[in-house]
């Protein structure tokens, strides 16, 4: 399933969200400046390469520094494709506003990077021998859906869901179609488990990772008190009703 949009709008410009993305977009379009020999080793020097850890003397043969922890974040900016780089940032735009907005832009990236590093170390606990380079926001971005599950499970989400070639849209509850996201990744990964072949190039473990990790974090990055905004006209009217004045500004 696809999430098209959500019916949460957010009150305040998601400038970290805004930048996040854009830093990926030019993360990716550097990588499309490399020819193929030097692409492959920028995966390898700034991806998360487990057994360049685990297996010193292979990352040592490959020329790789094993004491070089940059990998857990600089992966984080890097995508291997188009459909990649989309797929990842239309989820963090759909539901990054909301999450940014309870936490405000610079409390928000420590919160999207935090869920982003735990989501490489479980990628690289689950993969401890693996020699194939991860890279990609769905980590961290799988951290901000772990927050949105928790903060607003009563949001309303539009997603898009194939039947053979004709797309169907249906509105679900957000705690039921992030449930289900979260099911499928994590019944991916257990099927990964058994065998590499199962994993189809995707660090399910790592979305895994995040996600816990976005649901046990939030509080943490939190804002300690809302921002004030202005009475819409429904609270205006609501309020006058009860034969009192109204304020310009409230909190939430």
């Amino acid at each position: 399933m696809l999430p098209i949009a959500d019916n949460i709008p957010s009150r305040t410009p998601p400038v970290a969200t805004q930048m996040i993305i854009v830093l990926n977009v030019i993360g990716f379009g550097l990588l499309l400046t490399l020819p193929p020999d030097q692409l492959e080793r920028a995966f390898y020097a700034f991806g998360i390469v487990p057994a360049r850890y685990t297996h010193p003397e292979w990352a040592q043969w490959l020329g790789l520094p094993v004491d070089d922890l940059w990998p857990f974040i600089t992966s984080m900016f890097m995508h291997a494709g188009w459909m990649h780089l989309f797929s990842n940032m239309w989820v963090l735009w759909i539901f990054g506003d909301n999450i940014e907005e309870r936490m405000g832009p610079i409390r928000f990236t420590l919160f999207y990077l935090s869920c982003g590093l735990l989501a490489g170390i479980t990628h690289f606990l689950t993969n401890l021998s693996s020699t194939v380079p991860t890279v990609g926001a769905s980590g961290a971005v799988a951290g901000v859906l772990g927050a949105y599950f928790v903060l607003y499970p009563n949001a309303r989400v539009v997603a898009m869901l194939p039947v053979f070639i004709w797309p169907l849209f249906v509105e679900l509850p957000a705690a039921l179609f992030l449930f289900v996201w979260f099911g499928s990744q994590f019944l991916s990964g257990l099927f990964a488990l058994v065998g590499p072949a199962f994993a189809g190039g995707v660090a399910w473990w790592a979305h895994v990772g995040g996600f816990i990790a976005g649901m046990l974090l939030y509080r943490l990055f939190m804002l300690r008190c809302r921002l004030p905004r202005s009475a819409e006209v429904d609270e205006m009217a609501f309020e006058r009703a009860w034969g009192g004045g109204y304020s310009r500004s409230r909190r939430l």
